[in-house]
């Protein structure tokens, strides 16, 4: 478990801070939110850039309750760009795994202790309440990445989906786009109402699939590899669903 979320907190940062190395021409209106001029845009982008992927390599490696607050701040201050720059606000929920999965992880291991001490190498005793916890975390944050696309989708408020799904499937039909968004949409109410282990892999398995349409269309690696929250949130309360039958109060307690 605590392994499955270091991972999606690294493959995020990692794959974010390539796109800073490279310089990407996407960020520059989010800069510009911070009245960031475009010279010094371009300036700064590998300097974030290696930040972010100092990040990364800290979550697996050295995996300090800091290093995930701040993965975790750093990762809502990057959402929020997206709807200050003029974006729609589903950009901010389609990207919940980027800062829910550093959340999780300190829903788990407890917001009180030392900074900079190590975390224990094995999770918590997993009792009840914290079951529950780690639970409704995980679920609200697969919930709100699922719907925050369906809704991009849905109202066709970013093109890259419809250019990379056009780009793959170019005699698709024209209802084929928002029937995927419809079908997201229902599957964010089946994870939050009832996530049961079948759903929640095809869920990890559908976020998977869908991402890796960037690369079919021709855009870098790096689109797949910084949405690993995206998958690791529901593969994370899979794990979470499949090892809560031995102890019935345990199952009671993720099920409410």
């Amino acid at each position: 478990m605590q392994w499955v979320l270091r991972i999606g907190v690294a493959g995020c940062f990692v794959g974010h801070g390539a796109f800073g190395i490279i310089t990407k021409a996407a960020w520059v209106p989010y800069f510009a939110v911070a009245h960031v001029s475009e010279p010094w845009v371009w300036r700064l982008m590998p300097w974030v850039g290696a930040m972010d992927i100092a990040v990364g390599a800290l979550a697996l490696a050295f995996p300090r309750r800091a290093v995930f607050i701040w993965a975790a701040i750093w990762g809502v201050w990057t959402a929020l760009l997206r709807p200050l720059s003029g974006e729609p606000c589903w950009e901010f929920w389609e990207r919940a795994g980027n800062y829910g999965v550093p959340l999780a992880i300190l829903t788990a291991v407890g917001w009180r202790g030392p900074l900079f001490g190590r975390l224990a190498p094995r999770w918590p005793a997993f009792d009840a309440s914290t079951r529950s916890r780690l639970g409704w975390a995980l679920r609200l944050v697969t919930f709100a990445l699922l719907a925050g696309h369906a809704g991009c989708t849905l109202t066709e408020a970013r093109a890259s989906f419809t250019h990379n799904f056009t780009a793959v499937f170019p005699h698709g039909p024209a209802f084929a786009v928002p029937a995927v968004g419809a079908f997201e949409l229902a599957l964010a109410g089946g994870v939050l109402l009832s996530p049961s282990l079948a759903l929640l892999i095809g869920v990890c398995a559908w976020k998977v699939a869908t991402e890796t349409l960037f690369v079919f269309a021709g855009s870098p690696v790096w689109e797949v590899v910084e949405r690993f929250g995206s998958y690791t949130a529901p593969l994370a309360l899979a794990l979470l669903v499949a090892t809560r039958q031995p102890a019935r109060a345990v199952g009671v307690a993720l099920a409410h």
